[in-house]
């Protein structure tokens, strides 16, 4: 898919933890930037987020669910209150494919709905965060816990390189792993590794394929929510 000689193989980070190299094919990531492209247009759109240590580096916009420190909600409720983007069908079964590829298959049964939180991790995909990186963001070591599904978590990766840092879920320090996160990269964290901490130190900017037209790095995780209609207040 991406033309390297030797072809990256599947790896498995830690229990839990797999990177898909390449696993989205030229096409598909410029189908995805596209669709991000006019997601990122007004209203809820790519916005400039603050959190009680300060303000992310990272610009982000949220599908189905806004998410805002520390919570999700319908509407961006640290912003101008309207309404979030929906979430769409065909990103869903992208992650589901993913994670079956990274042999963390999730299966929604037939009944699931989004806001109908199970404990086996039924609920379907119906959040996507969407972050963008210039050559100076990053992203400090953080959990995704504030889904109530223990469903995993499916990244795509656009644009520059990335280095990707993969710690425990005990704590924010070592030890950890950095993993080479390239343009159609789709990374698969679950079960043990579902609350590890996780960050990006650097990008490395340049590095995107210039078929795709992309300066900077994008960023699309998907989630199972498992949340009830109101959303999750902190």
């Amino acid at each position: 898919m991406n033309g390297e000689l030797f072809p990256r193989e599947r790896g498995v980070v830690v229990e839990g933890a797999v990177h898909l190299p390449g696993w989205l094919s030229g096409a598909r990531q410029r189908e995805l930037l596209d669709a991000c492209r006019e997601w990122a247009r007004p209203p809820a759109g790519l916005r400039t987020v603050r959190t009680r240590n300060g303000v992310m580096s990272v610009r982000q916009l949220s599908l189905g669910w806004h998410w805002y420190p520390y919570g999700y909600a319908r509407t961006v409720v640290d912003g101008g209150g309207e309404p979030v983007k929906p979430f769409p069908a065909w990103l869903g079964e992208w992650a589901r494919r993913a994670a079956a590829d990274a042999g963390l298959p999730h299966e929604p049964t037939a009944g699931a709905a989004a806001g109908a939180a199970d404990e086996g991790g039924d609920d379907p995909f119906d959040i996507a965060l969407v972050n963008f990186y210039d050559a100076t963001a990053r992203m400090g070591m953080h959990r995704d816990s504030d889904e109530r599904s223990p469903a995993p978590v499916v990244s795509f990766s656009l644009g520059d390189t990335c280095v990707f840092r993969f710690g425990t879920a005990e704590g924010r320090g070592r030890p950890w792993t950095d993993v080479e996160l390239r343009s159609g990269d789709a990374f698969v964290f679950g079960g043990p590794a579902r609350l590890a901490h996780h960050g990006v130190p650097r990008t490395r900017p340049g590095t995107a394929p210039p078929a795709l037209g992309l300066t900077g790095r994008v960023n699309v995780t998907v989630r199972a929510s498992g949340l009830g209609p109101g959303g999750f207040t902190p």
